[in-house]
């Protein structure tokens, strides 16, 4: 249910805050170890990896004269479930993928998932000597269907599609054991979806030995050598191969692979069970359940302002994880909770001015059992606030109710969705033009990202953003709210890999991305300063820079109303 007291002030008692493990589809195996990762910050940048390029990989991959060492797919256990370790054959021939599960869609949930004892998916290792790796990825967040090894130290990989789906595979995360510290290991994930990615370009995967982190206070870090994207079968639709060969760094470790920085429902309750529980910051900040999801799990809603009256205060509304498998916004969604309740100046000022209502994790199903990019309906949350049923999308359909009791009541000043991107580098927005709206409101359109340049100037590209509103979008968070009459409506796009600027070529790190959330806080006080020098500098920054895109002169003046938004882009 949407929450009832929506202008309940901070500084109030809170109720206690309960931290109830997540609930799993009952089709889902999940295993019973705790999975968490210390943080660490390298103490200087991780370059890109000389790109490679798109040609074939170096590595031949026959796949039907390789073995089956691990197969784990929700609905059907290991190759059968259950099946005693004896019974699991090491056998040449590869089994095909399942084409459907068992469930073709939810039915219902539990903590834990699947009742009862858990399938063995790893086959077993013959003796001391067998260097085979052990896999899993049953645990929240995690994903890996299948490994085939094709070699003593090379294995070919494929991603679990999101549940009730035959599609999106981008995300991955899982772990493995057994490994030895000399050889080069080679990796293939086959069935990766998108034509384009940022493997291409000098992305690497994420790699965190747990030896590393308990001996050396060493966390995740950005690995691995020939590292190629590159079109794989040749069917419909095509599939493309992600492949990278790396060393690890201790024999018999347990080490993790990933797309990104991992950052699961679990860590957000971690979070806010702190934040409640700390008498200072929860002075300012009240916790409540927006609503449940499909699986029961809470959708958490913050109310973020300076406690006593809220009389003439306008509203800022920030979301994060409407796609599972875009962690970096949950990164840069923390930073941005850290400054509004830290005790700074500015965040004092900016919870004097706002109040600020924060979903920060809004498809939590979709984060417990490792998808891309959809909720346990299979569809894309974020194509659905235009149509979206409460029974179907609670997230997104509370999200937009609660935006339209505040409009009811408040203006509300500012709209961020945070998101994640496989395809560019650098950080960027995109935001809404629809065209024939007067010159003055499309280069307001544009200032707040250029502000935010100006911030960021490491990190964020200005130039990259993108302000059409293409039909496609129209059941985006970003769309909805800016058809709702939120003025200033903005998907921030935080790049899987890093940043080109400022003299960088490098990974972000976790202080990078959370770094982001204390930006926006100082780009919403320029943005709103009363005094105009700031946004009259920058609307004619603005309007200087789309002169030169349509080959004006600067100053010549003229109306942007008759430009449609495509050709301001093209």
């Amino acid at each position: 249910a949407p929450s009832t007291q929506p202008w309940r002030s901070p500084g109030e008692p809170q109720a206690p805050f309960s931290l109830p493990a997540p609930r799993w589809p009952v089709e889902c195996e999940v295993i019973q170890e705790t999975i968490e990762h210390i943080e660490w910050v390298p103490p200087k940048p991780e370059p890109f990896c000389p790109p490679m390029g798109p040609e074939q990989a170096l590595y031949t991959i026959d796949e039907e004269q390789g073995t089956v060492v691990y197969h784990s797919s929700p609905g059907n256990g290991a190759w059968a479930a259950p099946l005693s370790a004896s019974a699991l054959p090491r056998s040449p021939t590869v089994p095909p993928v399942p084409t459907a599960l068992q469930y073709s869609c939810f039915t219902h949930a539990r903590v834990g998932g699947a009742p009862g004892p858990l399938s063995l998916p790893a086959a077993p290792l013959e003796g001391p000597q067998d260097t085979t790796l052990l896999f899993e990825s049953r645990f929240e967040s995690g994903n890996l269907q299948k490994a085939i090894k094709v070699g003593p130290y090379e294995y070919v990989l494929m991603l679990r599609p999101d549940l009730y789906t035959a599609k999106h595979t981008q995300w991955f995360y899982f772990r493995v054991q057994n490994m030895r510290q000399e050889p080069f290991y080679h990796f293939t994930i086959a069935n990766m979806a998108k034509p384009k990615s940022l493997y291409g370009q000098g992305l690497q995967p994420l790699l965190y030995s747990q030896r590393d982190a308990q001996s050396r206070g060493i966390g995740w870090r950005w690995v691995g050598t020939d590292v190629r994207y590159c079109r794989g079968s040749a069917g419909e639709p095509p599939t493309f191969r992600l492949s990278w060969t790396v060393r690890f760094p201790h024999d018999n470790d347990t080490c993790f692979f990933a797309a990104c920085y991992p950052y699961t429902y679990s860590d957000l309750q971690r979070y806010l069970r702190a934040l409640v529980a700390d008498p200072a910051r929860s002075r300012y900040c009240t916790v409540q359940a927006l609503c449940r999801s499909l699986a029961g799990n809470t959708v958490h809603l913050l109310t973020i302002t300076s406690p006593g009256g809220t009389a003439g205060k306008r509203v800022v509304v920030a979301s994060a994880r409407v796609h599972p498998g875009e962690s970096g916004g949950s990164w840069a969604m923390r930073g941005f909770l850290n400054f509004l309740l830290s005790t700074h100046a500015d965040a004092h000022l900016l919870r004097r001015l706002f109040i600020f209502k924060v979903v920060p994790m809004l498809n939590p199903d979709g984060l417990v059992v490792g998808n891309s990019r959809c909720s346990l309906a299979g569809r894309d949350p974020n194509r659905a606030y235009g149509m979206a049923l409460p029974s179907s999308f609670p997230g997104v359909w509370h999200l937009r109710a609660m935006v339209q009791r505040v409009l009811a009541e408040r203006e509300v000043v500012l709209y961020c969705d945070f998101h994640g991107h496989s395809r560019k580098n650098n950080v960027f927005m995109y935001g809404c033009d629809a065209g024939g709206d007067g010159t003055g409101t499309r280069l307001c359109q544009r200032v707040f990202p250029l502000m935010l340049s100006k911030n960021a100037p490491d990190k964020f590209s200005f130039s990259s953003c993108k302000y059409q509103v293409q039909k496609s979008k129209e059941g985006t968070g970003r769309v909805s709210m800016w058809r709702l009459g939120v003025s200033h409506s903005y998907t921030l796009e935080v790049a899987f890999s890093g940043s080109t600027l400022g003299g960088r070529s490098s990974h972000f790190n976790v202080k990078d991305l959370e770094s982001l959330g204390c930006l926006l806080c100082d780009t919403l006080l320029d943005f709103c300063d009363p005094a105009p020098a700031k946004l009259q500098q920058c609307l004619g920054e603005a309007d200087a820079l789309l002169q030169r895109q349509m080959g004006r002169e600067p100053g010549s003046g003229g109306s942007w109303s008759d430009v449609s938004p495509s050709e301001l882009e093209s």
